[in-house]
This record gives C-alpha cells, structure tokens and sequence, in this order.
C-alpha cells in the first residue's frame, strides 16, 4: 500500500465494532484528514509515509467510548453527598450547592471532567446540566467530541432565570453550535416529574425540528412514578405516550422501573435508553431491565451519570459493572455477553445520538476517534479474547494513547490539550466553597 497519511497507527490488535465485529490482529489503521484513512494488517502499510506515528506495542486498538449520560461539572461534588436516597440527594445537597455555580465554576468542572474521560478512553459524551455554553466551551478546548444541552426545567433556573430564557438560550446554542464538527447541541428538558406538559411538548418540537436528541430522566425511581402517577394518573413512559413524545430521537436516562408494556412502548417508538448502571446501585434506585430492552429491540448505550452518583467517568469500570449486574440480578451467565456490553458503550451510544455513520466504530471513512490501550500489563495477560478483556479486565489507566476527530489529545498518558496539574489545584481550591452542602457522613456509623 503506497499512500501518505496524518497519522499512522501500528502494531495492535484492531476491535472494530463494525458490523461483522471484525477483530485484526497485528493490525494498522491510517488517518487522514480527520478521518480513517484504511484498516487492515500491519505488514500491507509498511510503505505509507506518515507525518506522524503511534506503536500501539501489541495493544488493543478501540473505537473511543461514548459516555451517553453526563453531568460533567458535577466532578466538583465528587463525594459531596453519598449514600442517601435519589431526592435527598437532590433536594437537600446538590440543588443548593448549584444554586452558587457560575459559568467559571461549571466551565472547571466541565475541563476536569474531560481530562478525566480522555485519560479513561471516552472520546464523545452527552451532558445535560447548568450553563451548558461553558462545558460546550470546555469540551472544544479539549478536542473532546460532545452533545450538550441546558437542562429545563418549571422553576427558574440559576443560569437563565425564567423558562422563556431557558429556550432562548438554548436557540443561541443551536445557532452557534450548529456546524462545529465537534459540539452538538441537544434539547435535554429534565424529567417527567420537573417540566410540566407544555415544557415537554415545546421542548419535543425544538428537538424534532432541528433534528438533534432530546434527551431526559426517565422513571429512574418508584418514588417518581408514584409523583408523575399521581399528577397525570399515568406512569412515566404511558405520559409521554400521550404527549406523543416516543419517537426515535428520545434519549430516556435511566428507565429503571418500566414494565413490560413500556418497554414495548420504547420500543415501538424507537427511542434510545441511557443505562447508568452504577448511578442506579449507589443510589438503590434499582436495576433496569436491560436484558429485557435489549430482547425487545431497544438500542441501550452506557453513561456514567454525574460523579456525585457515581462516583467517576471510567466507562471501563461501567462496562464491568453493567455485564455482572445484569448476570447476578436475572441468574444468568450468559445474560448481556462482553460483545453486546462493548457495543452498548461504542456503536450503540452513537446510534442514541445520531452519530453511528461518524462514530463508534472503527470503518474507513469515519472520524478517527482512536484508543490505544496497554496490554502488556499484570492484570492483562493472557488476553484470550480482547472484547472480554475490555469488558472484565481493562480500566481507564489502560489507556495509552487517544486521537478524537484525527487529533491526538493524549499521548503516552499525556494529555496534549488540558493542563490537568492546573485544573486540580484550583478545584481543590474551589472545593472548600462546597463544604457546606456535603452530608458530612452524618447518616454513617
């Protein structure tokens, strides 16, 4: 193969994700203009020039990983208040902890937290929080491929005040956003149970019209479908149903207590679930019945939620959680296979976001968006099988290199695009503002 590319890859074993889930062994990929060149065995590039080079050293060579559910600013409550219930968590200690933010604050959360996603192996994540601008700013910096939305809902909000500017600042969003190759924009009103029907349908027609997600919290807990039944004398999904708001660009987080005939509502509708299985245990809301969406021919992608459910953005360490949760919970070992997990947090997730035909696999002519991760490791050899090694072994301090759209922006474990030693000082710094609203382990022994 005589060609000339940007970046050239070598010496790792390819997991593409593509249809076939093809695996190359001893393989190559070359870039190009942002996007993936050609793929294939090593020794069929040895005569392409390349600008630049990685040895992938026998390593294992990814699609980047899609975080489906974030709050990243949120890395500033790291721990702030564990162990309590979904709506003590929220009405006592995070909502008034926000209350404080700023668009500095949430846009050093933001920064933190794609360090941390990078160094981890994320390439693209979905955010829905407080001045969305800033975390949309943070993620370009970055070179961190993102979907944002400020989060709507009935109450004034910290950030825009009164509804109508919510969706104004939302209009500007999608304006200035609208053609970075990097940032998109989506309409993420909050939940069922925080935005009134209006909001909801005004929110579903700025979604459909600019053809971007639309994306909110979805029966994450009983205590939920007990607040939405009693206000609308439907459950959750069956609300949105009536609002006509099941349709195929819906990204529902959660969806941990639906039923059968929801699921087939989902279903039906084509609407897209974010799973966040670790969220779900720390905060005892219960486990989605993934296996049952998955038979039922909904697409389910992994998020992380926020790292004060969490309590970090190691898709890795989801992976492993999400596979042995759903083993242990249905009695099955042979419930959500390493395969399909790994999809869930690759090609899956773009698919919930619209992105499958530039992401999530790696395939000619897509973005490079490229991990490299070490297999050399104690804890990685023998590797049998690659895809069960991502799944059960491998964690976020595998992660060697990574390239997001064709950009190298961790080398060696070097960030090239933050300077994480400065982002942690001034969060620490910051961190002692949030003291206050911590629960200071008072429901502990």
């Amino acid at each position: 193969m005589d060609q000339t590319c940007d970046l050239l890859i070598t010496n790792g074993t390819l997991v593409t994700m593509d249809r076939d889930c093809t695996l190359v062994e001893n393989g190559a990929l070359a870039v190009k203009d942002s996007r993936i060149e050609s793929l294939g065995p090593s020794e069929a590039f040895s005569n392409v020039k390349t600008r630049r080079q990685i040895d992938a050293c026998g390593g294992i060579v990814i699609p980047g990983l899609i975080n489906l559910h974030t709050h990243a600013a949120m890395t500033l409550f790291r721990g702030l208040a564990d162990d309590l219930d979904l709506m003590s968590w929220l009405q006592k200690h995070i909502f008034p902890a926000e209350a404080d933010h700023d668009p500095d604050l949430v846009r050093l959360g933001a920064e933190l937290a794609c360090a941390e996603m990078i160094l981890s192996g994320t390439t693209c994540f979905c955010d829905m929080y407080l001045f969305e601008e800033s975390v949309a700013r943070a993620a370009k910096s970055a070179g961190m491929r993102a979907v944002v939305g400020e989060v709507l809902y009935d109450f004034p909000s910290p950030n825009y005040g009164p509804l109508k500017n919510g969706f104004r600042y939302v209009s500007q969003m999608l304006e200035k956003w609208g053609d970075d190759p990097l940032v998109n924009v989506a309409i993420e009103p909050h939940s069922t149970y925080l935005c009134s029907p209006d909001l909801l349908l005004e929110a579903a027609d700025m979604a459909w019209s600019n053809n971007v997600p639309l994306v909110l919290h979805l029966a994450e807990t009983d205590s939920e479908v007990q607040q939405v039944i009693q206000s609308y004398g439907c459950r959750p999904v069956e609300h949105l149903q009536s609002l006509g708001l099941l349709k195929s660009n819906l990204v529902a987080c959660h969806a941990v207590k639906v039923n059968q005939d929801e699921i087939m509502m989902l279903a039906e509708g084509r609407v897209k679930v974010a799973h966040n299985a670790e969220s779900n245990m720390k905060l005892a809301s219960g486990v989605a019945p993934v296996p049952e969406m998955v038979s039922a021919g909904v697409c389910v992608g992994l998020g992380t939620d926020g790292c004060c459910s969490n309590n970090d953005l190691d898709l890795f360490r989801e992976m492993d959680s999400v596979a042995k949760l759903h083993k242990v919970f249905k009695g099955d070992p042979t419930v959500l296979p390493a395969l399909r997990v790994l999809q869930m947090a690759t090609i899956d997730a773009a698919r919930s976001l619209g992105l499958e035909q530039r992401v999530g696999s790696l395939a000619v002519g897509k973005q490079a968006d490229i991990v490299v991760l070490d297999a050399s490791k104690a804890h990685s050899v023998p590797t049998f099988d690659p895809v069960s090694h991502l799944v059960y072994n491998a964690d976020g301090s595998d992660v060697l290199h990574v390239v997001i759209d064709g950009m190298v922006v961790c080398e060696n474990r070097q960030l090239q695009t933050i300077d994480l030693n400065e982002i942690v000082g001034r969060v620490r710094e910051i961190a002692k503002d949030f003291r206050p609203f911590a629960n200071n382990g008072s429901n502990r022994l």
